[in-house]
């Protein structure tokens, strides 16, 4: 194509008020026939940039505040004392984080299936979908109850002292309510979300997260009920968000096609699904279990009361980070995969650098704000001058951390969206458990760093992790990509069934 062709295409771009009109289509044919000015490159970047926005806003706000429920209860904990922090993070992390990781992960394949299913106007299918998720979801729940439940002996088992094992399960017996909750919740956010309706959800976790701060204050400092209240409250702010998020489903104009009422066929070829929910399961649980474990293990440590306190506190601060990159790789993903999927390489490839880079700028305002106000930030949760001082000098090895989860996330979920899923659980294996963790554990126990040494080999993981995940998608042939995901397009188009469609 000529310069003649393309000139048109240009002077659409000279214009704000038609820059958002553009369709992917102008994009790749403009990236295709260059080359392309500065100025050009700018107006880029800002069409792209609002669409990444666009997905990525309220998926950022349902993360955060979702989380938020768990980080003000700790905050409110920390005020109990520091051997109720220390229970109530280890058992947030090991009890409550290993039953989370399960079930998000399951919940993954809701994305896939009702996605597909949406995508392919099967519409009615996807209320089977969803039944028969939560069905395997409680499923799950009944077996975790256990551990819930006896988590005082398990946290002693992994060396946790009597103390701190002992007010670990009071937080942990009154989180059972919660972990029904959030596996009746996760499906059906989830569902939702494969409908791209996120505005309501953003909605309902802002409303119940103002609620849950005052639920919390009102019970612990007001009637004085301590840890076990701490926990009924975040059970209770839970199922309310199920109450929401249920009236939704059931009565919103928007899911009448998508919801068609309970039925029987939900207990119908439960198992091919319910394989699909262990695969999708493995990948995710590797990348939570593993900052995770960071804390479980720093109980193990000389003092365990402050190195778990002061962990505990940089990881709630990471996890607030992470869980706002959750939205930005959920974003990379759709964008990814959409572009992908219309025969567009050149756009998908331009999304992968857009949303990195975004990722990186964040990130880095997030680094800025920890470094100046570490200590007040550790106020929130502790009045110990110990565990604040530990925080300090931990503080170097976290703005390392929120960097690279920075960029972690997103080059994920831009293999997410290219089918690479398999290739990145192997990645996450070998660089997260096999090496990272590994140095970790010989830096705390067999040198004098302790807890800092055990974050250095974290640190270590997360960053070859990083940088294999970077060369994979620099290597990465966008055109041979495109043809893949036409195909699989095509074979699900072919599919008469649910069953085929899932498979492909």
């Amino acid at each position: 194509m000529g310069s003649m062709e393309q000139q048109p295409l240009l002077l659409r771009l000279d214009s704000h008020t038609q820059l958002r009109n553009l369709s992917s289509d102008d994009v790749e044919e403009l990236l295709e026939h260059g080359p392309i000015g500065l100025r050009w490159w700018a107006k880029l970047v800002a069409w792209e940039s609002r669409l990444l926005w666009l997905l990525s806003g309220a998926s950022i706000t349902v993360s955060i505040f979702n989380y938020m429920l768990s980080f003000v209860t700790l905050m409110f904990t920390g005020h109990l004392g520091s051997v109720e922090l220390a229970g109530a993070s280890v058992a947030s992390v090991g009890i409550q984080g290993l039953a989370y990781g399960i079930m998000l992960g399951m919940a993954s394949a809701i994305q896939t299936v009702c996605g597909q299913a949406y995508g392919a106007k099967k519409h009615a299918a996807m209320s089977i979908i969803l039944q028969r998720a939560i069905i395997l979801h409680v499923g799950a729940a009944v077996i975790l109850s256990f551990l819930y439940w006896y988590s005082g002996a398990f946290l002693k088992a992994i060396g946790q002292s009597e103390s701190i094992a002992e007010q670990g399960q009071v937080f942990a017996r009154g989180l059972i309510l919660q972990l029904y909750a959030f596996t009746i919740s996760c499906p059906m956010q989830r569902f939702l979300q494969a409908q791209n309706i996120v505005n309501p959800l953003a909605y309902m976790a802002v409303g119940v997260f103002l609620l849950h701060v005052l639920l919390n204050w009102v019970v612990i400092f007001v009637l004085g009920y301590g840890l076990l209240g701490a926990a009924l409250t975040l059970s209770f702010s839970w199922w309310l968000l199920v109450l929401l998020n249920g009236l939704y489903i059931l009565l919103s104009p928007r899911c009448k096609e998508t919801w068609t009422g309970f039925s029987v066929k939900a207990f119908k070829g439960i198992w091919p699904y319910f394989k699909l929910t262990v695969t999708s399961a493995v990948m995710l649980c590797l990348e939570i279990w593993y900052s995770q474990g960071l804390v479980i293990i720093s109980g193990l440590l000389p003092n365990p009361t402050i190195a778990l306190d002061s962990i505990s506190v940089c990881m709630n601060y990471l996890n607030w980070d992470i869980n706002f990159m959750l939205g930005l790789s959920a974003a990379a993903s759709v964008r990814v995969s959409n572009e992908l999927g219309a025969a567009h390489p050149r756009v998908a490839k331009f999304s992968v650098f857009i949303v990195n880079g975004t990722s990186i700028l964040v990130s880095m305002v997030f680094c800025a704000i920890i470094l100046i106000f570490r200590v007040s930030l550790s106020e929130l949760f502790t009045s110990d001058y110990q565990v604040i001082e530990a925080v300090s000098n931990l503080t170097p090895l976290l703005v390392i951390s929120v960097f690279l989860n920075g960029i972690q996330p997103i080059l994920s979920g831009v293999a997410i969206g290219s089918g690479w899923q398999a290739i990145v659980a192997y990645v996450n294996l070998a660089c997260y458990y096999v090496i990272g963790l590994t140095i970790g554990c010989v830096l705390g126990f067999k040198t004098s760093l302790g807890v800092t040494g055990i974050w250095c080999g974290m640190v270590l993981g997360v960053l070859i992790q990083t940088i294999t995940l970077i060369i994979l998608t620099a290597r990465t042939n966008w055109g041979v990509e495109v043809e893949k995901a036409i195909a699989r397009i095509k074979r699900a188009a072919e599919d008469e069934t649910l069953g085929q469609l899932v498979d492909t």
